[in-house]
C-alpha cells in the first residue's frame, strides 16, 4: 500500500517503519509452517506416484501464497501491536486446520466433515484476514479502497474454484476424468492468485522495510531446511527401535551435509547481497519489482527444491537401519531419484536465477552444479541408495565450495558491509537502552 505516512492509522493498527525487523509474533506464525511442510512431505511420501507429487506441489504453492501474504502484511503494519496479534492467532489456527485437512484436500473421506470444503474454507479465512487488515488501513482513502477491491477479488475467486473442485467433478465425471478436472481447477485457482498478484504489484504497494522482507524470507528458508532434518530423523520405522548401525550414521551424515550445503549456498553471501541490493534500490517501482521477483515469486522454487529433497530423504534412514537391507541399500527407485536429485537441481537453479535477477551476474559454478546434478540423476538410478545420496552430497558440496571461491571478492565486501551494519545497530540499541532503560 501507500507509505505509512500517507494513510490514517489508529491504535488498533500501527504502521511499520523502514528499519523494522521480524517480530516474535511472525516467528510464532511460522511455527505452523514447520508442521505444514512436514505434512506435505509425509502425505506425498505415502502416495508415491506422479499424481501424489503434483498434488503435494499444488498444496505447497497454496501454502506459500498464504505465507507470503502475511509476510507482505508485516512489512506494512506492526503485527505485534494493536489488534494484529488476534488476527495472527486466528490465521494460525485456520492454517493449522488447513494443514490437518491436507489428507482430504482433494478427496473427501466418509465419516467426518467434508475435507475439501473445510480446506477451502480455511484458505478463505486466512486470505480474508490478510486482505481485511489492508482494507481497514485504506478505508479513509477512496482511491486506495478501489485498489483494495482488486486485491480482495482473487481470494474469493480462488476459493470458489477450490469449492468447485471439491463438488463438481464427482457429480459430472468419474475416474481419471474426475481427477483431471479437480487438478485443473486447483491449477486455475493458483493461476488466479499468482497471476493477479503479479499484475497488481505496484498498484499502491510499497516496500516499507527491505530488512524485514529479506529477513522474513530467509527465516522461511530455515524452516524448510529444518523440515528436511525432521524428515531425515523421523523416517517411517526409524524411531521404532531399529538398531543403530554404520549405514544409519552414514545416511544421516550425508543428509545433513546436503542440507548444510544448501544453507551455505543461500545464507553465506547471496542472502546478504540480495538484502543489500534491495536497500540500495531507492526508486519505488524498481524496488517493488525486485521484491516481487526475488522474494515473493523466486523463493517459492527454493522451498519446493528443499521439500522435494526432504521427500527423497525421508525413507533413507529407515531403510539403512533395517537389518534386512543390503549394506549400501537397495537400488534407488526412479521417483526417489526424481525428487532427491530434482529437488537439489531446482534449489541450485533458483539460486542461479536469483543471482542474475538481483546481482546481474551469472554464477557459473552453480550453473555447472545444476548440469552435473541433472546428468548424474540417470547414473544414480543404477546405484544403491546410500551411494546415490553420497554422489549428490559430493556434487552440492563441491558446488558450494567452488562458488565460494569464485565469489571471494564480492563475498568479502558483502559480509563486511553486513558486519558493519550489525555493529552499528548494536551500538545504537545499546545507546538507547542506556538512556531510556
Amino acid at each position: 500500500m501507500e507509505g505509512p505516512g500517507d494513510l490514517r492509522w489508529s491504535r488498533r493498527i500501527r504502521p511499520s517503519a523502514p528499519g523494522s525487523r521480524t517480530t516474535r509474533l511472525e516467528l510464532y506464525f511460522d511455527l505452523v509452517f514447520v508442521f505444514a511442510f512436514l505434512t506435505v512431505t509425509t502425505l506425498t511420501a505415502n502416495n508415491s506416484t506422479v499424481r501424489g507429487l503434483v498434488q503435494g506441489l499444488l498444496v505447497l504453492a497454496l501454502l506459500w501464497w498464504c505465507w507470503t501474504g502475511f509476510a507482505a502484511l508485516g512489512n506494512v503494519v506492526r503485527t505485534d501491536q494493536g489488534v494484529l496479534p488476534l488476527v495472527a492467532f486466528l490465521t494460525t489456527a485456520a492454517l493449522f486446520v488447513l494443514a490437518v485437512g491436507m489428507p482430504q484436500a482433494f478427496v473427501d473421506q466418509p465419516g467426518g466433515l467434508p475435507g475439501p470444503l473445510v480446506f477451502a474454507a480455511c484458505y478463505l479465512v486466512v486470505r480474508a484476514a490478510q486482505v481485511g487488515v489492508l482494507g481497514w488501513v485504506v478505508r479513509a482513502d477512496p482511491r486506495l479502497r478501489r485498489r483494495w477491491l482488486l486485491l480482495a477479488l482473487p481470494p474469493v475467486v480462488a476459493t470458489v474454484l477450490l469449492v468447485t473442485a471439491a463438488l463438481a467433478p464427482q457429480r459430472f465425471a468419474g475416474g481419471q476424468v474426475e481427477i483431471g478436472v479437480r487438478l485443473g481447477l486447483w491449477i486455475a485457482a493458483l493461476a488466479v492468485e499468482y497471476g493477479v498478484g503479479l499484475l497488481l504489484w505496484g498498484t499502491g504497494w510499497v516496500v516499507v522495510s527491505a530488512g524485514h522482507l529479506a529477513e522474513r524470507h530467509a527465516l522461511i528458508i530455515l524452516v524448510a531446511l529444518g523440515e528436511s532434518i525432521i524428515a531425515l530423523g523421523t523416517g517411517s520405522g526409524f524411531v521404532t527401535g531399529l538398531p543403530l548401525s554404520w549405514p544409519v550414521i552414514l545416511a544421516g551424515t550425508l543428509g545433513i551435509v546436503v542440507v548444510a550445503a544448501f544453507w551455505w549456498s543461500y545464507f553465506d553471501t547471496l542472502a546478504l547481497a540480495m538484502e543489500q541490493t534491495l536497500h540500495r534500490t531507492r526508486e519505488r517501482a524498481a524496488r517493488l519489482r525486485l521484491a516481487r521477483d526475488a522474494y515473493t515469486y523466486l523463493h517459492l522454487p527454493l522451498i519446493v527444491g528443499v521439500i522435494l529433497f526432504a521427500l527423497g530423504l525421508k525413507g533413507q534412514l529407515a531403510e539403512a537401519a533395517d537389518p534386512l537391507t543390503p549394506r549400501w541399500g537397495e537400488r534407488i527407485e526412479t521417483l526417489e531419484v526424481l525428487v532427491l536429485y530434482g529437488g537439489a537441481a531446482v534449489y541450485l537453479a533458483t539460486l542461479v536465477i536469483l543471482g542474475w535477477r538481483v546481482l546481474r551476474t551469472v554464477r557459473w559454478p552453480s550453473v555447472a552444479a545444476v548440469a552435473a546434478v541433472v546428468l548424474l540423476a540417470p547414473v544414480a538410478r543404477q546405484l544403491p541408495e546410500l551411494i546415490a545420496l553420497g554422489v549428490l552430497a559430493v556434487s552440492v558440496v563441491a558446488a558450494a565450495a567452488a562458488q565460494t571461491v569464485v565469489d571471494t571478492p564480492r563475498r568479502r565486501q558483502v559480509r563486511q558491509v553486513a558486519l558493519e551494519e550489525q555493529l552499528a545497530g548494536e551500538v545504537d540499541q545499546t545507546r538507547w537502552r542506556g538512556e531510556h532503560l
